[in-house]
């Protein structure tokens, strides 16, 4: 596997391999009574604040943490994005 991932087939093995990936999560989230939802890859979890909703914009990778300009919550980027994925996870299996 490793070695077709550097090869010219790099990006149909890493899907496969995300493909697979994800139906396992489907099939073991199912098996325990679990919900699986998955969010859209273009979703800018890292961009919301998870705390009043307000889109500050992008930000470069190096910027791990930001204050809200709207609420002044302070976010760590990752628990930050965390947050927002989990709640449009919830928005999108409720409707």
């Amino acid at each position: 596997m490793k070695g077709l991932a550097r090869s010219r087939l790099a990006k149909s093995v890493h899907d496969a391999g995300w493909s697979m990936f994800v139906g396992m999560l489907r099939y073991k989230a199912a098996r325990h009574g679990r919900t699986f939802v998955r969010v859209g890859r273009t979703f800018p979890s890292s961009q919301l604040c998870s705390g009043c909703g307000y889109r500050d914009g992008r930000k470069p990778l190096h910027v791990r943490h930001w204050t809200c300009t709207e609420c002044g919550a302070v976010h760590d980027r990752d628990v930050n994005a965390a947050r927002n994925i989990l709640d449009e996870g919830r928005r999108i299996a409720s409707g």
